[in-house]
């Protein structure tokens, strides 16, 4: 917990760089909480100012992990940097404890500053005469759930680290009080966000938003109702859900199954569904290009720039700087099926070993660059001593493949160009898979189940079939269901911070990062080309205390009523 003049002295700093003119001759020292909810202040300037400090919080996923994205800790990526002390690879195998966690996956002080900036807020928003209005109400009230919305979010950003946290409600603690707080229970730190979600879902702005080029990174109805759709989904899960990995323990999950949780979460999605304001984009790599679209349920601003292409395109182009940062795995690459809808390994998926990327579900182009896909003009050569692996002490792939989610359409262009790089938080098809998983797992496979899978698999531009079920198997159990939702969002989410959960919320981790993660050397003789597996990075996960982070050495240590989290 910060103190709580230094807050107050960074937010006045920061007021006055942005040139508010009417505290200049105050001394920053000074400064105290009415400069900021100032009574006087009818346009709210400074309370808003205040606000967009709350927002800086959320984390902006590209490239976030020490210089990786954050599922290059998972099965789907490895670092083209990875060493021991890459920060990825740390996560990914396992070396870490209480102590040295990596900062940037050791979140608890962020969402910590982040809760107290909201509640700074909450508190004292309602003294500033805001004149603007939004269906009749001052304008502040708004803002008042936004911070409310933010505070929810950075709560369950914890709680899917830690488990059970402590729960400050509206309060700000000062320096002369007792902070020794002990953990909430899981339970009751789910039924807070949801609660929150619950009472602010109707004074929040509605999309579409009047003005998004101004406000579409604030948080709708929509935002509220997909953020309580996946905080449900999450309890809703193995981990939490029946599989608690201390099962007596209410700070790392419910201490009893419940299926009822599966049907709650698939009725919060239903709810966003029903709003009938979203929708998906008809072409997948869109999505992540077009601001303001109607798939986008919350995403962090992130600017025009060139910055994803540069960390993580190929190399070898002169014109176009890459430096392939993130090296997709070849268990990402099998895991897309056919543009059939069937799976590699099924017999009639007409897959040919030896042209392994043809006729693939399109969304494989669209992620993963892999050799002789199309980019900057040239066809990529990723096979051994080509132009973007040509081996040598240069960073480069160390799987055969490349990233291509999130970076412009520069197929054939021979340089980089500024494009809109906003973060996703939460998107519709996101909200549509958990929907279809949180629904078969109450229902079973049901048609809405089916349904929803086709929606994805449509707009992906896979194949209907002649029985317009894109690739899917007729009569399928719950369980067969399960594993093609579990492949969909696999494929459908790579690279959006959702497989690194994913595999832990699904008590999967303790088989995927057990076994070396894979890539390709492909080997050219003559014309021909020969695919070789080759094994690039042993992980490891500790299982069971892995499925949760340890908490902070320090707030252990610092706090007596603190409990340490199993194993750590």
């Amino acid at each position: 917990m910060k103190n709580h003049k230094k807050i107050i002295a960074a937010i006045a700093l920061i007021l006055a760089i942005a040139g508010c003119k009417k505290y200049e001759q105050t001394p920053v020292d000074k400064v105290d909480i009415t400069h900021i909810f100032d009574p006087r202040d009818s346009a709210g300037t400074n309370a808003q100012h205040y606000l967009y400090g709350v927002y800086s919080v959320l984390r902006n996923g590209h490239n976030r992990v020490g210089g990786d994205y954050l599922d290059a800790a998972s099965d789907d990526a490895i670092s083209s940097a990875s060493g021991p002390s890459n920060v990825v690879t740390i996560l990914s195998t396992g070396s870490y404890n209480s102590y040295t966690l990596p900062a940037d996956e050791n979140l608890w002080g962020t969402y910590y500053a982040g809760i107290r900036q909201a509640n700074e807020f909450v508190n004292n928003i309602d003294v500033v005469p805001v004149l603007a209005k939004y269906n009749g109400f001052s304008m502040k009230y708004v803002w008042k759930s936004e911070a409310r919305f933010l505070r929810a979010m950075f709560y369950f950003e914890l709680v899917k680290r830690y488990g059970g946290v402590p729960l400050m409600g509206n309060h700000v603690y000062t320096i002369s009080d007792d902070i020794s707080l002990p953990r909430n229970s899981f339970d009751e730190c789910i039924k807070y966000i949801v609660s929150e979600c619950d009472a602010i879902k109707d004074s929040l702005l509605v999309y579409p938003i009047s003005d998004p080029n101004a406000d579409s990174h604030r948080p709708t109805k929509g935002s509220a109702l997909a953020l309580k759709a996946r905080v449900l989904l999450y309890a809703a899960s193995p981990l939490f859900n029946g599989g608690n990995i201390d099962p007596a323990n209410n700070l790392t999950g419910y201490t009893s199954y419940d299926a009822g949780r599966w049907t709650a979460a698939a009725t919060a999605a239903k709810d966003v569904i029903d709003l009938g304001t979203y929708s998906l984009l008809p072409n997948f790599k869109d999505v992540f290009l077009t601001q303001n679209n109607p798939e986008i349920l919350f995403m962090r601003q992130g600017g025009n720039n060139t910055n994803v292409e540069t960390s993580n395109g190929p190399i070898g182009f002169t014109a176009a700087t890459g430096k392939g940062q993130t090296s997709p795995t070849q268990g990402l690459v099998d895991a897309f099926p056919m543009a059939n809808g069937l799976p590699i390994d099924d017999p009639a998926s007409q897959y040919d070993i030896n042209n392994p990327y043809n006729n693939r579900d399109p969304r494989l182009t669209y992620t993963i660059l892999y050799n002789g896909a199309q980019w900057l003009n040239t066809p990529i050569q990723t096979f051994e001593g080509g132009q973007s692996k040509p081996n040598g002490s240069l960073q480069q792939t160390k799987t055969g493949y490349y990233m291509r989610k999130f970076m412009g359409n520069f197929e054939n262009t021979n340089s980089y160009s500024a494009h809109n790089t906003d973060w996703l938080i939460m998107r519709y098809a996101d909200l549509l898979l958990g929907y279809a998983e949180a629904l078969n797992e109450s229902a079973g496979p049901t048609t809405d189940v089916y349904n929803t899978v086709i929606s994805i698999r449509k707009r992906a531009g896979i194949a209907a079939g002649a029985d317009n079920l894109y690739g899917l198997k007729t009569g399928m159990t719950k369980d067969e269901m399960r594993t093609i939702v579990q492949n969909e969002r696999r494929i459908e989410l790579a690279f959006e911070e959702s497989r690194y959960w994913d595999i832990r919320r699904w008590k999967l981790a303790e088989n995927t990062m057990n076994q070396p993660r894979e890539g390709v050397s492909i080997v050219r003789v003559g014309n021909t080309l020969n695919y070789n597996p080759i094994d690039v990075l042993t992980t490891r996960f500790n299982a069971p205390k892995m499925y949760l982070y340890p908490i902070p050495y320090d707030e252990v240590q610092k706090n007596p009523n603190m409990k340490q989290n199993p194993g750590w």
